[in-house]
């Protein structure tokens, strides 16, 4: 979904009416201006002013409305995108443009998409699709199939995050949603190839490539892929291009494939230094160190993971930084560079304990204890594990809520009632009685009297605030303290009691209750920026204002719409599913390196030198 595809519709309805609002009409133009350079921000201000403007013709309002969406949607805020592509629809039915209608539905359902509202997003897919084989419109066909393919590709993806599995190994429902998502994706591939759309039969492959992929048919994966970066060459597209090398890499990894998959990564750093894009590089760098560890060229391992950790730290990546000490950690050990691996394991557990990686720093702490034993250290030189009840680990938004609800299931209750005091007192008479021997806990005051001074300290300034100030005229008559009092004396007591609690609570009620005053109700349109429909509303008074923003006012500050903010900086690091396979293949690798002692040979030349 791109801006200027939407576009077509303002400068169509320049044409076509000259009814509507001229100053509506030219700041909808400046505003698709400024989207068409790439500040959208500034385009959105245009198009908000040309609403407020007005205009009667329901086609220029609709080309504002899906410039709208489109430009929100680039600015990451989906649920305003939502709401002017629905405005969009809701017009495009009234004046029966169906085609409009198409347009419209395609773009709510990429919307939905990405909010992660599948079912809908489906629904509003299919719509597009349905109208454009009734017009027989080919490029907005096949429009709607590669959307249709995207949001089932998405729901797979988002479904197979709930489990750990790797590629080709997930549950039947997240299989389902790709396989669906293959089957647009070719008919796509298919009708754009009949209309020798060249960049539109391109992402295609790149997307039926990522999706067997997913199902573990890397064969075939790599043919789309290499589809891909044929037509990305042809085209001259080189982010595409970049693209298809990395999709590749990977794919060879999962085939087994070290060395094809190094000449992959290799040229995807190549072109993302070309195009100078940090980030990708980093990632290139990571993918290159961790097959090279696969291909055991530690050496070579050694440089590209210095290149990611150095690109890492230029990111302030954190996340990346720890990756890059774990893998320098191996490929140090590996070469033998013992102190260089316990350097990098101990930046390792430092990092994962500023993350919160509980994982991590377990396998830190693993490879800090292997290395000082092969340096002959004391396991204290390194980073110790720490026991149970000694050191928690870090505690994470989950973790820290665990050991908090954990602790309080094994706190014992504190006995402080008056009938526990009495039970104490009465046990501790009958075991003077018998001459039992007091313990030392003497020398200590009780649990619950250190408790009790505990509450009186911290709870002193906040019990003295919360008194009430007693007036002269309202101070009830002292209560008789004698114990010959008469039950008439305490019922007047707890009466005069009562009326002063009335008259103190009585004007702060009366102070908290807000006073309404009947507001007209406002008969505005439906769809902003419709200059037919007028809005009537009566101001408030002022005392009314005052309250509202008296009360309100820490809200409306939370309810203020920030600023977009940045594009969030990528990881250096690739997906997890080529991580984790990555850690697969390395799992075995110390074991492999260790040195066994061979016994049989050494009973076998025992045994012939007896013999002699």
């Amino acid at each position: 979904m791109s801006v200027s595809a939407s576009a077509e519709n303002l400068s169509t309805a320049d044409t076509q009416s000259c009814d509507g609002g001229s100053m509506c009409l030219e700041l909808a133009l400046e505003g698709e201006r400024l989207c068409k350079a790439g500040d959208c921000r500034a385009g959105v201000a245009f198009f908000q002013a040309a609403i407020q403007a007005g205009t009667d013709d329901l086609r220029t309002l609709s080309a504002i409305y899906s410039q709208l969406g489109n430009a929100y949607f680039y600015l990451g805020d989906y649920n305003k995108a939502m709401q002017y592509h629905k405005h969009d629809l809701t017009l495009a039915r009234t004046m029966e443009d169906k085609l409009g209608e198409a347009k419209a539905s395609g773009n709510l359902g990429n919307t939905l998409k990405v909010m992660g509202k599948f079912t809908e997003a489906i629904q509003c897919c299919q719509r597009h699709l349905e109208i454009s084989r009734t017009l027989g419109d080919k490029l907005s066909e096949g429009r709607a199939l590669y959307n249709l393919g995207n949001v089932y590709h998405a729901q797979g993806k988002h479904l197979g995050r709930a489990g750990q599995s790797d590629p080709g190994h997930f549950p039947q429902e997240v299989r389902d949603c790709l396989l669906q998502a293959v089957t647009y994706y070719e008919e796509n591939l298919e009708l754009m190839r009949s209309v020798g759309d060249r960049q539109a039969a391109g992402r295609a492959c790149g997307n039926l490539g990522n999706t067997c992929y997913l199902l573990g048919d890397f064969a075939k994966a790599i043919r789309y892929h290499k589809e891909r970066l044929r037509i990305a060459q042809e085209v001259g597209d080189r982010a595409a291009e970049r693209r298809a090398n990395s999709n590749l890499g990977n794919s060879h990894i999962f085939l087994g494939q070290f060395e094809n998959a190094a000449q992959h990564y290799k040229r995807t750093l190549a072109l993302a230094e070309e195009l100078g894009d940090a980030a990708v590089e980093a990632q290139a760098c990571y993918s290159l160190g961790n097959t090279y560890t696969l291909l055991r060229e530690y050496r070579v391992a050694e440089e590209y993971h210095a290149r990611h950790l150095a690109a890492a730290r230029a990111l302030n990546d954190r996340v990346g930084e720890g990756r890059a000490c774990w893998s320098l950690g191996n490929a140090h050990a590996a070469l033998g560079n013992h102190e260089k691996a316990l350097y990098y394991a101990k930046e390792h557990y430092n990092i994962s304990k500023e993350l919160g990686d509980v994982l991590g720093m377990a396998t830190a702490q693993m490879n800090i204890g292997d290395l000082c034993k092969v340096l002959g250290l004391p396991a204290d030189n390194g980073v110790s594990p720490p026991s149970p009840r000694a050191a928690p680990p870090p505690r994470t938004p989950f973790n820290a809520l665990r050991v908090r609800r954990q602790s309080m299931e094994q706190l014992s209750l504190i006995q402080i009632t008056p009938e526990a005091k009495k039970k104490e007192a009465e046990r501790s008479e009958v075991a003077e009685s018998r001459g039992v021997a007091r313990t030392s806990s003497e020398d200590t005051e009780h649990p619950a009297e250190v408790f009790m001074e505990l509450i009186a300290k911290s709870q002193a300034q906040r019990m003295d605030e919360q008194r009430a100030t007693l007036d002269k005229e309202n101070r009830p008559r002292p209560l008789p303290r004698s114990s010959s009092a008469t039950s008439n004396s305490k019922c007047e007591a707890m009466t005069d009691m009562l009326n002063m609690i009335s008259s103190l609570q009585s004007k702060r009620m009366d102070s908290q209750r807000a006073e309404l005053r009947p507001v007209q109700e406002s008969t505005g349109a439906s769809l902003p920026g419709l200059r037919t429909q007028q809005t009537r509303s009566t101001k408030p008074e002022d005392d009314f204002l005052d309250m509202i923003a008296r009360v309100q006012g820490s809200r409306l500050e939370d309810q203020r719409s920030e600023l977009p903010r940045p594009k969030p900086k990528e990881s250096t690091v690739p997906d997890d599913d080529f991580f984790a396979q990555l850690m697969k293949a390395q799992s075995g690798r110390l074991d492999d390196q260790r040195a066994t002692i061979p016994l049989q040979d050494r009973q076998n030349k025992a045994a012939s030198s007896s013999k002699k």
